[in-house]
C-alpha cells in the first residue's frame, strides 16, 4: 500500500488559521491514530486527506502522487463516519455492496466480496436485515464492511465509536484490533479518546491547537512525553503535576516543594540545571503505597477521597497545597483523612520547563 505524506499542510477558514503547517508521514500498512481534544484540528486533517475539505496551503501525497486537487473518488480511499451514514431502506448486503454496484461489478464478484467482508466484521447472519433492525455496534460494523468492500488502499475512520455506550465501545475496540490484523491496509483513525489511541495505534499523533505536539508508538509517548500537554493527555487517571524547585544536596538533586522532597534520578538530574523552578510530573500508577519507603523516594499524602472502581481504588490526596491522584489495590487499608506514604518509582519521574512546558 502507498505511504501518505502531509507537507506543510495549512487550513484557513477566512482569516482564521486552524492548521498551522502540519508535516506528517504515515508508513505503508500502518494504523495511525490522530488524537487530541475537541478543536485541535484532527478531524479537519482527516477530512482534508479525504478530499472533503480543501487545502489552503501545502500538499498531500499518496505514494508519490499529489492529491490535493483530486476529488474524493479519485484518491483510492474509503471512509467510515461517526454517524454510520447508512441507507435505511437497503438491507445490510445492499449497503455493503453499494459502491460495487455503482461500479457495475459482476454480481458473482459482488456476492463474494459481501460474503468476505461480512465474515471479517461478524455480520454474516445479519445480511438481510435493515439498519433500523440493528444495534449501534452492528450498524457501525456495516459502515466498516462497506468501506472494506471498496478494497481501497487507505481507510479513514472519523471517531467511529463515539456514538456507542462505554461497554459497546470496549467491544468494538477489540473487534477493530482483530480486524486490523486481518486487513493489511493503511488506516488513519481520528478520536478524542486516548484509550482508543493507546490500544489501537501503531503510531499516535497527538494534536493540540492546530499543531502536532508529538508522534510515536503508544509506549514512546506514554513513557517519554515531549511536553506537559502530551503527558497530561495520555494516561488515565492523568499524570500529576507539582511545582517544585531543583535543589542540590550532598551531590544529589532533589525536587523540592510544599510537602515535597523527591530525589531526581541521576540520569535525569545530569540533564537539568540546578536551582531551577520546574514542574514535576508523576503518574498515579507510579506511586506505590509503601509505609517504610525512605524519605528521599516518597510522598506523604493525606487521603481526601477514595473512589472504588473494582480491583483498584483511585485516591485523591492532598500534598501541601496540591492535589495528587494515586491508584492502589482495592484491598489496601485506607481511611479518609489518613496520611499515607507512597514511594515514587524513579523511572516514573518527569520534569517539565515551567514556562515552555517542554520535557527536560
Amino acid at each position: 500500500m502507498p505511504d501518505i505524506r502531509l507537507e506543510r499542510l495549512v487550513k484557513r477558514y477566512g482569516t482564521v488559521e486552524v492548521l498551522h503547517g502540519i508535516d506528517l508521514s504515515m508508513d505503508d500498512n500502518e494504523f495511525t491514530v490522530l488524537v487530541g481534544p475537541s478543536g485541535c484540528g484532527k478531524s479537519t486533517t482527516l477530512r482534508m486527506l479525504a478530499g472533503l475539505e480543501s487545502v489552503s496551503d501545502g500538499e498531500i501525497y499518496i505514494g508519490d502522487r499529489p492529491v490535493s486537487h483530486l476529488d474524493p473518488k479519485d484518491r483510492d480511499l474509503a471512509m467510515v463516519f461517526q454517524d454510520y451514514a447508512l441507507y435505511p431502506h437497503m438491507n445490510v448486503a445492499r449497503n455493503i455492496s453499494f459502491a460495487l454496484r455503482l461500479q457495475k461489478r459482476p454480481q458473482a464478484e459482488i456476492d463474494a466480496k459481501v460474503k468476505e467482508v461480512a465474515d471479517i466484521v461478524g455480520l454474516t447472519q445479519f445480511l438481510h436485515r435493515k439498519p433500523g433492525e440493528l444495534s449501534g455496534g452492528q450498524r457501525q460494523r456495516v459502515a466498516m464492511a462497506r468501506a472494506l468492500a471498496k478494497d481501497s488502499s487507505i481507510f479513514l475512520f472519523d471517531e467511529p465509536l463515539s456514538n456507542l455506550d462505554a461497554k459497546l465501545r470496549g467491544q468494538m475496540r477489540a473487534e477493530l484490533a482483530i480486524m486490523r490484523q486481518r486487513v493489511q491496509k493503511n488506516m488513519v483513525y481520528v478520536t478524542h479518546d486516548q484509550i482508543e489511541a493507546m490500544t489501537l495505534a501503531d503510531r499516535i499523533v497527538v494534536m493540540h491547537g492546530g499543531h502536532i505536539q508529538q508522534q510515536g508508538t503508544p509506549e514512546e509517548l506514554f513513557k517519554r512525553p515531549a511536553n506537559k500537554f502530551v503527558a497530561g493527555f495520555l494516561g488515565s487517571p492523568p499524570m500529576n503535576f507539582l511545582d517544585v524547585t531543583l535543589v542540590e544536596e550532598s551531590g544529589a538533586l532533589f525536587a523540592s516543594g510544599d510537602g515535597i522532597r523527591i530525589a531526581v534520578p541521576a540520569e535525569l538530574g545530569a540533564r537539568v540545571e540546578k536551582e531551577r523552578e520546574v514542574t514535576l510530573g508523576i503518574r498515579p500508577s507510579d506511586l506505590e503505597y509503601a509505609a517504610d519507603a525512605p524519605d528521599a523516594q516518597s510522598l506523604d499524602l493525606n487521603v481526601a477521597v477514595s473512589e472504588y472502581v473494582g480491583a483498584q481504588s483511585v485516591l485523591i490526596c492532598e500534598c501541601g497545597g496540591a492535589s495528587v491522584t494515586v491508584e492502589v489495590k482495592s484491598e489496601t487499608p485506607i481511611a479518609l483523612g489518613e496520611t499515607l506514604r507512597f514511594a515514587a518509582r524513579p523511572e516514573g519521574i518527569h520534569l517539565f520547563d515551567r514556562t515552555t512546558e517542554a520535557a527536560l
